[in-house]
C-alpha cells in the first residue's frame, strides 16, 4: 500500500476552510480570539465552574478563559495558569485542581494561594516508561465511575517491531491517589483520543498503521486485545497472560475466531473516505439541545478538520455501528474536544507539524445549534438479513420504499504488521426490498448478501424526505462485528 504523508494530502487538498453549504442551515461554527503572541496549539480542554474553560496546549501551557459562551467573543479574556508541561493530551477540573495527562506523567495542578497560577504541581502517576521518542503519546480520560484515569499509552515509534519502553502499546487505570495501576488492554497502537459513551464504557480512536488496516474507533473492553501484538512482550512484566500473537496477513475475523480475547474495532473509519486520523471522543450528553443525536458518539479528525457522527449499538455482546460525516470548516486539525454549558462544543486545533484541511496552525472554535434539525439517518441497526434505517423526519413513502434509492458496497481489509491495508475481499450486495414504517420514521432493507467482518457501506443520496429535502450526509459506514440472531424489538 502507497502511504501518503498527511502533509501531502492537505497539500493536495488545499489548505482553504472547506464546509458544505449546508452546514449553516444547522449548526453554528465560530471562532474564539485566542491570546495574542502566543502559539495555542490544543492538546486539551476542561471545563470549569462559574463558565470558565480550562485549555492546555501540547507546548506545555495552561489558559483559563472568560467569556467563551458569550454572544460577543471580542470580550473573551485569557490568564495564564501553568507553563512547563509536555504535550499534555488530557485535562479535568475536580476540587478546585486540574488533573492532566502528559507525556512523562499525570499531574495534579492547583492554585493554593489564589493569585490565579498553580503553585502546587503533584504528580499521581508515572508508571510508563519513556524513551524520548517523538511517538510516545499518552491520552487520558476524565475520571470513570469508580474514579479511575483510563489512559492509552502510543507506542515507541510509529512503526518499530518492538517498543523501547515499558508498557508502551498498553491502556491502564490509574486511581487519582496514584496508588492503583491496573494493566486493562494491550494491542494500542497510535491513540488519537479517549473518552466513554453514554453507558461509561471506554473507547479509544486508534490510527491506520501497522496492525490497523484502517483508523477504526475501539471499545477498551478490560482484559481484551485491541490487535497490535507490538507490546505484548510487557505483560510478563506483572506475570500477566501472554496476549494474542494473530498471524500476519489474516482477517480479524478470522483472528478472532481463534482467540476471542481479540476485540474488532467498533467502527472502522475507511481511510481517506471518512479520516485520515481521528482524534478526541465524546458523547451528546445535552438531551437534544445540541440537536437530534443525544447520546451518540462525535469523533474528531484532525487531518481532515471535521467531526464525525458514530452510532453504536451492541450486538451478541460485541459493539458495532455506523460512522456518518457530520461538521466540517475548522480551521485547524482537530485534537481535543469538550461539550460545556449551554449544548456549546469546544474544539481545540492543531497542525502540530502534520498539517490540516483548515490551515492555520492552531485554534480554539465552538459550535452551536440552531435550532433547525436536518434530514439525515439517525441510526442504523444491524438485523438478520440487513439493517433498519432510521431518520430524523418522516420519509417519502414511494421514494423511500424503491430499493434503487439505495446502494451498499461492503469489504474488509488485511490484518498485517504492514503499515495499513487496502480495502479487500470486495461484495457487492444487492437491496431485495425497502419496507417503509408505518410512521415513515424508518426503513427496513433487505439486503444479500451481508458479510460478517465488513465494512458495509450505503448510499442514500437518491433518499426524500417527505418534504422533498435530500439527506444532508448520505453515506454511511456500517462495521458489522456481528450479525443478529434474530429480530429484536428496539
Amino acid at each position: 500500500m502507497k502511504f501518503i504523508h498527511p502533509l501531502t494530502l492537505a497539500l493536495t487538498l488545499g489548505s482553504s476552510i472547506y464546509a458544505d453549504d449546508r452546514q449553516a442551515e444547522f449548526y453554528l461554527r465560530e471562532e474564539i480570539p485566542t491570546p495574542k503572541n502566543e502559539v495555542l496549539e490544543l492538546g486539551s480542554i476542561a471545563i470549569m465552574p462559574d463558565r470558565k474553560i480550562a485549555v492546555a496546549s501540547r507546548r506545555g501551557d495552561v489558559w483559563i478563559c472568560e467569556g467563551a459562551y458569550e454572544k460577543d467573543l471580542s470580550q473573551v479574556q485569557w490568564t495564564l495558569f501553568a507553563r512547563g508541561l509536555h504535550e499534555p493530551f488530557g485535562m479535568f477540573y475536580r476540587d478546585n485542581s486540574l488533573y492532566l495527562t502528559q507525556r512523562p506523567e499525570i499531574t495534579k495542578l492547583t492554585d493554593t494561594d489564589g493569585d490565579g497560577r498553580a503553585d502546587l504541581f503533584e504528580t499521581i502517576t508515572h508508571y510508563w516508561g519513556i524513551d524520548g521518542d517523538y511517538h510516545e503519546y499518552n491520552f487520558g480520560s476524565d475520571p470513570d465511575k469508580e474514579g479511575h484515569i483510563w489512559v492509552v499509552q502510543c507506542l515507541t515509534g510509529s512503526s518499530k517491531a518492538s517498543p523501547e519502553s515499558p508498557w508502551r502499546g498498553w491502556a491502564f487505570r490509574y486511581s487519582l491517589d496514584g496508588r492503583q495501576a491496573l494493566p486493562t488492554c494491550s494491542g494500542i497502537r497510535s491513540p488519537g483520543g479517549i473518552g466513554f459513551n453514554h453507558v461509561n464504557d471506554c473507547f479509544y480512536t486508534d490510527n491506520q498503521g501497522v496492525w490497523n488496516g484502517s483508523s477504526s474507533l475501539k471499545w477498551l473492553k478490560p482484559h481484551s486485545f485491541q490487535g497490535n501484538p507490538t507490546g505484548n512482550r510487557y505483560a510478563k512484566l506483572l506475570d500477566l497472560e501472554e496476549p494474542p500473537n494473530p498471524q500476519n496477513g489474516s482477517r480479524i475475523l478470522i483472528e478472532r475466531a481463534k482467540d476471542p480475547r481479540i476485540m474488532p474495532p467498533a467502527v472502522i473509519f475507511p481511510h481517506g473516505k471518512v479520516g485520515n486520523s481521528p482524534t478526541a471522543v465524546i458523547y451528546d450528553s445535552t438531551a437534544g439541545t445540541f440537536g437530534p443525536f443525544q447520546n451518540q458518539v462525535f469523533v474528531g479528525e484532525q487531518t481532515q478538520s471535521q467531526v464525525q457522527r458514530v452510532f453504536m449499538e451492541k450486538v451478541n455482546g460485541i459493539y458495532q455501528g455506523a460512522v456518518f460525516k457530520f461538521l466540517e470548516g475548522f480551521r485547524s486539525g482537530i485534537v481535543p474536544m469538550r461539550m460545556g454549558e449551554d449544548a456549546t462544543l469546544f474544539v481545540g486545533g492543531t497542525n502540530r507539524g502534520w498539517a490540516a484541511r483548515g490551515g492555520k496552525k492552531f485554534t480554539f472554535e465552538r459550535v452551536r445549534w440552531n435550532g433547525k434539525t436536518p434530514f439525515e439517518i439517525h441510526e442504523m441497526h444491524a438485523q438478520p438479513d440487513g439493517f433498519t434505517l432510521t431518520f430524523t423526519e418522516e420519509v417519502d413513502p414511494t421514494n423511500a420504499s424503491n430499493p434503487a434509492s439505495y446502494q451498499v458496497a461492503a469489504w474488509t481489509y488485511i490484518y498485517q504488521k504492514s503499515y495499513g491495508s487496502p480495502e479487500v475481499d470486495p461484495v457487492t450486495p444487492i437491496v431485495k426490498s425497502a419496507t417503509v414504517s408505518p410512521d415513515r420514521k424508518s426503513v427496513r432493507l433487505v439486503i444479500s448478501p451481508l458479510t460478517l467482518g465488513h465494512v458495509h457501506h450505503l448510499n442514500a443520496s437518491g433518499l426524500k424526505s417527505a418534504a422533498g429535502k435530500t439527506l444532508w450526509h448520505p453515506d454511511a459506514y456500517y462495521t458489522l462485528n456481528e450479525i443478529p440472531d434474530s429480530e429484536k424489538k428496539r
